[in-house]
């Protein structure tokens, strides 16, 4: 068995020293090509496998992530991802591998360079990035590159910017699948109210943006005819200033039965019909977060649009263990399955892929 293969096995077959075995194994200088041969020769013939855990166990170093993410509230998609990213962390915590999570202000590049000038301070051994634009997320990877320290794509895909691995839902297929859905129900309806969650008119992240493309690609092609009409939720407001905006809303458009938000922030609306008591609107949202849960589970939520946050924070750690220490080579990109979850079946949920 290859457990068994000693390094002196290996010499004997390739007529060199235990030593010139060692160094080829630990790819270290000082090996002539003719011995090289000879011993990659050697480890073919006899099918050897180094046992890489027991290697990187032995190596007895610390390796330094940091993952780079949005400032947010507590009921949000990336405090999953956090406690995933936690989660990898402490199942390799025999690696010593350390995991420091930053964040920067969304729309603000100003906060997202410090940050990564401080992480590039820090030397790590391997970073994750929610980009918040191709252009200001180029500045950072171009330097990584430069460095040669492997970086993981969160949330939204940029392949122009060649990194490791990238972790996420395809955004264009999500909002496609979303709009299919609530089309299924609404299909009488010639108006539907689509949420946004704003900031100077723009959506907070390029994912949402992408599902929307993805979800008016779906109405063009199959009902031209319905209207969607936007209300803008501004990404810094109180819960007296959000009531307003909905009861302003709903008070000229009582007529408006089904609501679709591409963001996480569902319970926005559902927690509203709860205290109103209108009963007869139905929502579509994202993200498994506890609010949204309890919504969904009150009926006040119809469907939610899981994308496994928790998973993706830990698949993310995972994954620079598996290339960086383990030398293993990984996936390059790796879209998230687009659940969807009714209150009959969110007690099954499982954050986590058995």
């Amino acid at each position: 068995m290859t457990s068994k293969i000693r390094i002196k096995d290996i010499a004997e077959r390739a007529g060199v020293s235990a030593g010139t075995v060692d160094r080829v194994l630990h790819k270290r200088p000082n090996v002539s090509k003719i011995a090289r041969e000879k011993v990659e020769k050697a480890l073919k013939e006899m099918d050897y496998k180094p046992n890489m855990y027991a290697s990187a166990l032995a190596y007895n170093r610390t390796y330094s992530f940091y993952m780079l993410i949005p400032n947010h509230d507590s009921e949000a998609y990336w405090q999953e991802i956090e406690e995933g990213a936690s989660k990898a962390m402490d199942a390799r915590r025999d690696f010593h591998i350390d995991v420091q999570i930053l964040y920067y202000e969304r729309f603000n590049a100003d906060s997202f360079i410090q940050q990564y000038e401080f992480i590039l301070s820090m030397n790590p051994d391997g970073v994750v990035i929610v980009p918040p634009s191709l252009d200001l997320t180029r500045q950072f990877t171009d330097i990584l590159h430069e460095r040669e320290i492997p970086f993981i794509l969160l949330d939204s895909y940029m392949p122009d910017l060649k990194p490791l691995s990238f972790f996420g839902q395809d955004s264009f297929a999500s909002g496609y699948f979303a709009a299919k859905v609530l089309m299924m129900v609404a299909f009488k309806e010639k108006e539907i109210l689509l949420m946004k969650h704003t900031k100077d008119g723009k959506v907070t992240s390029k994912q949402q943006a992408n599902r929307e493309v993805g979800f008016r690609h779906y109405m063009t092609d199959h009902f031209p005819d319905v209207k969607i009409i936007e209300i803008d939720i501004p990404f810094v407001s109180t819960p007296r200033q959000r009531t307003q905006i909905l009861e302003d809303f709903f008070a000229k458009h009582s007529h408006i039965h089904h609501c679709i938000t591409l963001n996480s922030k569902a319970y926005f609306i559902g927690e509203f019909l709860s205290r109103t008591n209108r009963r007869n609107v139905q929502i579509m949202g994202y993200d498994m977060v506890a609010r949204n849960a309890t919504c969904l589970r009150q009926g006040t939520i119809s469907f939610l649009i899981a994308q496994h946050a928790y998973q993706q924070g830990y698949s993310c750690v995972d994954t620079l263990f598996q290339a960086i220490v383990l030398k293993k080579k990984v996936n390059p990109v790796n879209y998230m399955p687009i659940e969807l979850l009714m209150k009959e079946n969110v007690d099954f949920y499982r954050r986590t892929q058995l």
